[in-house]
């Protein structure tokens, strides 16, 4: 069964509502014959990334990057599955209180680095998120599990 794995930095309200957005996309009644995996960026391991068969990443702005957890995942993760993962879809999410350019600027160097294919429009969102932002969300956990389904 393929694998879609979620890793996450939820350390605030904002956050949570996105994650759980994608998480309720992901696993809706309509996506069948996908395992959704999630972890916490700090829990998160080669071997995880290693079993799945794509990924949506979610982080904060912090500082103008992406969150530590996020870049500690990417850290401990790079060249274990450099190889290995070229050419897997994924997606991401990010939430920012102002600003999220640096977030998103790193993300995508390293998921370009990496090799992996963008499956699904990022979801960027500063202050409270909205309706549509959240409606966003769900549509990025569901369009990156429904790539998988066979």
């Amino acid at each position: 069964m393929p694998t879609l794995l979620i890793v996450h930095h939820t350390p605030s309200p904002n956050c949570q509502v996105l994650f759980e957005a994608v998480v309720a996309g992901a696993t809706a009644p309509e996506i069948e014959g996908v395992r959704v995996e999630r972890r916490a960026a700090l829990a998160a391991t080669a071997s995880d990334v290693l079993a799945a068969d794509a990924f949506v990443l979610g982080t904060p702005a912090n500082l103008g990057y992406m969150s530590g957890a996020l870049k500690h995942f990417f850290d401990q993760t790079y060249y274990p599955c450099l190889d290995a993962t070229q050419g897997r879809p994924f997606g991401y999410y990010v939430h920012g209180g102002n600003d999220v350019t640096g977030a998103v600027r790193g993300i995508e160097a390293v998921t370009t680095g990496l090799g992996w294919r963008l499956a699904a429009e990022p979801v960027t969102v500063t202050g409270e998120p909205d309706k549509a932002q959240v409606a966003a969300c769900w549509e990025l956990g569901a369009t990156v599990a429904a790539g998988l389904m066979t």
